[in-house]
């Protein structure tokens, strides 16, 4: 998607989330495994929501990114990411924003499933 096309509120959308995906490498890097997990999803999240707001949708607060990705089927947009890495994306969030003890499981990321979360981050970007 080349910015030069987008209108404002778009691209300020946009720029947020090539800002998480670019924090998502650095903080892989660095080994930060949570923080590198919610930036992964929180991009692919804000890239489906610059279609939708590209296309003049109405947003509604969420993070479900199966729901974003049938609400830009239903504006005819085919977003090259399965339902079933969708719901990965969905499985990944709260777990890695919230400790342990918490009423999410336990849940201990490690590279390979930041590696498997970067892919689907890229394809958004």
């Amino acid at each position: 998607m080349g910015m030069s096309f987008l209108r404002g509120e778009t691209k300020i959308w946009l720029t947020y989330s090539k800002e998480n995906f670019d924090s998502a490498n650095v903080l892989l890097k660095n080994s930060l495994f949570n923080p590198c997990l919610q930036n992964v999803q929180q991009s692919v999240e804000k890239a489906l929501k610059t279609l939708l707001i590209e296309k003049g949708a109405r947003l509604k607060k969420t993070h479900e990114i199966l729901e974003l990705k049938k609400n830009l089927e239903m504006l005819n947009i085919q977003v090259d990411i399965s339902d079933e890495n969708c719901d990965f994306l969905n499985s990944i969030y709260l777990p890695s924003k919230y400790p342990l003890g918490s009423v999410i499981p336990d849940f201990n990321p490690d590279e390979s499933i930041l590696y498997r979360s970067d892919n689907h981050s890229k394809k958004c970007n």
